[in-house]
């Protein structure tokens, strides 16, 4: 398995018939999928036994937030999928955090299934310096990302969702077996940033300390999906 493979989740934001076409696509190269709200929501636990049955290993991105006993059953639930990790937002709170955990660990237990990371999603990517300070954080996007990452720490999550402008300092706090996943990842030449705003190419990720990066629209779009991949990760 390439380090391309290893670290690569392209996103499937489409409807399922164009999300499963572009996973058979890719598969020659692609080992992660990232299945979304948008999909999620419409073809539920469908989906994702689809992408199990192509061979793939599936994040499912639903940003969970509620009172902790709503997302301990989520999470319940989201485990007996037998998907690899899924997400809670961080700003929920410790005692979120840990039921997520909880549910998860319940959920694959009766399931048979391992149980999925949980990724605490810190401040989102299309987030500016602006934006966060109109939702009253005026500290700035790296000092509020260390206070998530440092609480989803404590709480005893497998890993962070950052911008990669914050995966070095996330890194630094987890250490080196935690996942740190980059969402806002784009070409180094090519391609805009779409909503994105906090951004930088796979290799910055990767060298920043991200395990993993999030891309979507600039493979799924692409005309060449497989051939966009090889040039996404020769900067």
């Amino acid at each position: 398995m390439s380090s391309v493979q290893e670290s690569l989740i392209v996103a499937l934001d489409a409807d399922a018939p164009e999300a499963l076409r572009l996973a058979e696509v890719i598969r020659p190269k692609v080992r992660w999928v990232k299945v979304g709200m948008t999909l999620y929501y419409a073809e539920g636990p469908a989906i994702v036994d689809a992408l199990h049955a192509l061979g793939y290993e599936v994040f499912l991105d639903l940003k969970l937030y509620d009172i902790p006993h709503q997302v301990e059953g989520a999470a319940y639930q989201i485990a007996k999928t037998g998907v690899c990790m899924f997400t809670v937002h961080a700003s929920g709170g410790a005692e979120m955090m840990r039921a997520a955990v909880r549910g998860a660990a319940k959920g694959a237990a009766e399931s048979g299934h391992r149980p999925p990371d949980v990724l605490a999603v810190s401040v989102l990517t299309s987030f500016s310096e602006e934006a966060l300070a109109q939702t009253g954080i005026t500290r700035g996007s790296a000092q509020q990302v260390e206070l998530l990452v440092a609480l989803a720490k404590n709480a005893g999550v497998q890993g962070i969702v950052c911008s990669p402008l914050e995966a070095a300092q996330a890194r630094a706090i987890l250490g080196p077996e935690a996942l740190v996943v980059t969402p806002g990842v784009r070409p180094a030449i090519g391609g805009g940033a779409d909503d994105q705003v906090r951004v930088a190419t796979p290799r910055q990720a990767l060298s920043s300390g991200a395990s993993h990066v999030v891309i979507g629209r600039p493979i799924t779009m692409a005309d060449d999906p497989l051939a966009a991949i090889d040039g996404l990760f020769s900067d």
